[in-house]
């Protein structure tokens, strides 16, 4: 099996401490202004999130649908879209600390701060290139990474790809018509 990219490691470790610090902080909470109020106080976040989002996401879709209408790249429209999901996302998940991040996400003014992260986040993705390759793909495909032989020589019981001549790669004929 292909190493995907560099998320798996980062993402897995988000995934096993946030829900101990998320509880960390309730039980900080709660020892502070007592559990119903707690209780209360987290519901009360997720409502406020929820129509938080919904008023966001409007704001977000009619920008990005007036950007497409006006012919005009939609980056940023597209980046505070998908800041208001993520957001919403954290919003709507129980805790204190996601409530905060997504908070940030998600308010117009905070918004900015996160996104020249995300962006930059997404470009080292799309710089990277695709992170793995499928061992049925490498077998079928001619100009996969290693072809039939894999990373480390011949697969046992694969066959190696037909070799190809210089004049048959990738030549598509075609004529170009001006309009």
């Amino acid at each position: 099996m292909a190493r995907r990219g560099g998320l798996g490691w980062p993402l897995f470790v988000l995934l096993l401490v946030m829900p101990i610090l998320e509880i960390f902080v309730i039980i900080l909470v709660g020892q502070r202004i007592g559990g119903w109020r707690t209780f209360g106080l987290l519901v009360i976040t997720s409502l406020v999130g929820a129509w938080l989002v919904r008023r966001e996401w409007r704001t977000a879709w009619r920008s990005l649908r007036s950007a497409l209408q006006s012919g005009k790249m939609p980056a940023r429209e597209l980046t505070d879209a998908a800041l208001v999901l993520i957001g919403g996302t954290m919003l709507l998940a129980p805790g204190f600390v996601s409530d905060v991040i997504g908070l940030i996400m998600i308010l117009p003014f905070t918004r900015p701060l996160m996104r020249p992260l995300l962006q930059a986040a997404v470009a080292r993705r799309l710089l990277a290139g695709p992170s793995f390759v499928t061992s049925t793909a490498q077998q079928t495909h001619p100009r996969s990474v290693h072809g039939a032989q894999g990373p480390h020589g011949p697969q046992p019981g694969s066959t190696p790809p037909p070799r190809r001549s210089a004049a048959s790669d990738d030549v598509i004929e075609g004529e170009i018509v001006d309009d």
